[in-house]
């Protein structure tokens, strides 16, 4: 049986693989719609390129949701000079033909967490929380009928990406992710400890271009695209690929390897605002609440993502 999951995201060209490698699973996967949220870019443009990504897959049907434009307590911060100034630079694509759904994204979540039977959907995060921090608030009910709470963000060994302290999906909105952590709902973490490790290489970005296919075509431009910003900002060889392995990890949970420890958001320090000050050696008293990965089979990420690209 697939696994029914809700993709909350702001693409982004990470969160736009990731999508794709959602989509191209149907056998581990079933997605029951799609979330956008404000965050790499704002969110006129997040449900824009969400739709993209759905058209580029063949899958025009999947329900595409506009949800919260700003952060719970804070102005928006964006990133395109990491995406571009349209989250998606470095391969053009038409505009969408298919419609955002009528109705809310906050709704969306509340309703179909309801509707379904309980602990058997999966939320997958890959932008700030606001969405589901805004469903949680909204209808505590739903928090004990999630099965599991996926998400890429944060970091510890790797500290930050947006501040010296701060990974950017968490530093957007950290009021969202301290309530999402305090929730109680089962979280597994992937953070910049794992996706750092999950680096692209010219060598696979060539080959998903010589698939010839529209989608490997995508993939290529977007990935070079960002990989050029990512190479001169961490000297690595490649771009980390951030999202896919939260679909990764629905898919193959072996890929991945990390602890059941306690992770706590801080809202409060200027200097700090946004880290997840994560008790890897359980040196607190503080209950573990969330599994938070730090090893990733690089190359069976790869081979997974080759081979699912390939079939769109």
């Amino acid at each position: 049986m697939p696994r029914k999951i809700i993709i909350d995201t702001d693409p982004g060209q990470d969160d736009a693989v990731a999508i794709l490698l959602a989509l191209a699973s149907p056998d581990e996967i079933e997605v029951l719609g799609i979330t956008c949220v404000a965050g790499n870019v704002p969110l006129d443009l997040t449900t824009r390129n969400a739709r993209v990504c759905c058209e580029l897959a063949g899958h025009p049907e999947v329900k595409v949701f506009a949800g919260c434009p700003r952060p719970i307590a804070r102005p928006l911060i964006t990133a395109e000079h990491v995406h571009g100034q349209t989250g998606l630079d470095g391969y053009d694509l038409p505009e969408p033909q298919m419609a955002l759904q009528p109705g809310d994204a906050v709704d969306f979540i509340i309703d179909t967490l309801r509707a379904e039977p309980e602990g058997t959907v999966t939320l997958c995060t890959l932008g700030p929380l606001t969405n589901i921090a805004t469903a949680f608030a909204r209808a505590p009910d739903i928090v004990a009928r999630v099965q599991q709470l996926v998400m890429m963000g944060g970091a510890y060994f790797e500290v930050g990406n947006i501040t010296p302290a701060a990974e950017f999906n968490i530093f957007v909105d950290p009021e969202a992710a301290k309530a999402v952590f305090a929730s109680g709902v089962p979280l597994v973490v992937m953070p910049l400890d794992v996706t750092h490790k999950a680096l692209t290489s010219p060598e696979w970005i060539a080959r998903m271009g010589a698939l010839g296919t529209g989608a490997g075509r995508a993939v290529a431009g977007w990935t070079g695209f960002f990989e050029r910003f990512d190479m001169q900002k961490y000297g690595s060889d490649g771009a980390p690929l951030h999202d896919p392995c939260v679909i990764a990890y629905v898919i193959e949970p072996g890929l991945f390897e990390g602890r059941f420890v306690n992770v706590e958001i801080e809202t409060g320090s200027e200097l700090t605002l946004g880290m997840t000050v994560t008790d890897w050696w359980g040196v607190t008293k503080r209950a573990p609440n969330a599994t938070f990965m730090n090893r990733i089979d690089r190359d069976g990420f790869f081979a997974l993502l080759s081979e699912r690209i390939a079939r769109l």
